[in-house]
């Protein structure tokens, strides 16, 4: 058995051994959490002795080179580890940067979920909501009473526009318009689930893009708007 198959083999033990003692919260009368970790460093312990006992075959320069090595290595997992959740809110602002729309989730130091929504070119908040399933593109409006679909939007959703009662007086930035108030099953911001919001359809035509009001919006435990980004949180 060689070294990597003997740290493979003892990594599936200890991963065994946390399953089966999830419920207990403890494994050999170590906290699991504690016990993860030390499962973690196993493999970084192993590269160093690897590395030191390779190293022995050669002069002690050659020795100790190769310590700085795998000192540097051993440095660099514990920083990608300790920083991975900064990285992964780098790799969404940047995701956000170059995909309007997209909205970024990261992680608070309360450990709250927070989506945050960057400004368009047009000076206008924008993103992708998932509608009843849906990729719909919408602007965030705070002076709408409610979530607000175009009629195009509604159709792409699986509603019949045609079968609607358009009865409510809505002001759009065209103007006012009739609307048909409805019922959506499910709208959604990342990890921000809303169920059975109310909305509206506008009338075909009297609407560009659809709007999301504040049926959605009042139900945030908060909503923080900034120069550039609006922040909500579940």
């Amino acid at each position: 058995m060689n070294a990597l198959t003997g740290i493979l083999v003892v990594l599936g033990i200890g991963l065994a051994l946390l399953i089966f003692n999830h419920d207990a919260g403890q494994t050999f009368g170590i906290d699991n959490d504690d016990f993860g970790q030390i499962i973690y460093l196993l493999p970084i312990a192993g590269l160093l002795a690897a590395g030191i006992l390779a190293g022995r075959r050669g002069h002690a320069g050659e020795v100790l080179r190769n310590i700085a090595i795998w000192l540097l290595i051993i440095l660099g997992l514990v920083t990608v580890y300790l920083y991975r959740d900064d990285a992964r809110n780098v790799a969404a602002r940047v995701t956000a940067g170059l995909l309007p729309g997209t909205a970024v989730i990261t992680t608070t130091s309360e450990g709250l979920n927070e989506v945050i929504i960057h400004k368009t070119r047009g000076s206008h908040f924008q993103t992708n909501v998932s509608v009843e399933g849906k990729i719909l593109p919408m602007l965030v409006d705070t002076g709408a009473s409610t979530v607000v679909l175009s009629y195009d939007d509604a159709r792409a959703i699986g509603l019949n526009p045609q079968n609607l009662d358009f009865s409510v007086t809505v002001t759009t930035a065209n103007g006012r318009a009739m609307a048909a108030p409805v019922r959506l099953d499910e709208i959604a911001i990342g990890p921000i689930v809303r169920k059975n919001v109310r909305a509206m359809v506008a009338e075909d035509g009297r609407l560009s893009e659809s709007l999301l009001g504040m049926s959605f919006l009042s139900t945030l435990g908060s909503l923080q708007m900034q120069t550039d980004e609006l922040r909500l949180r579940d």
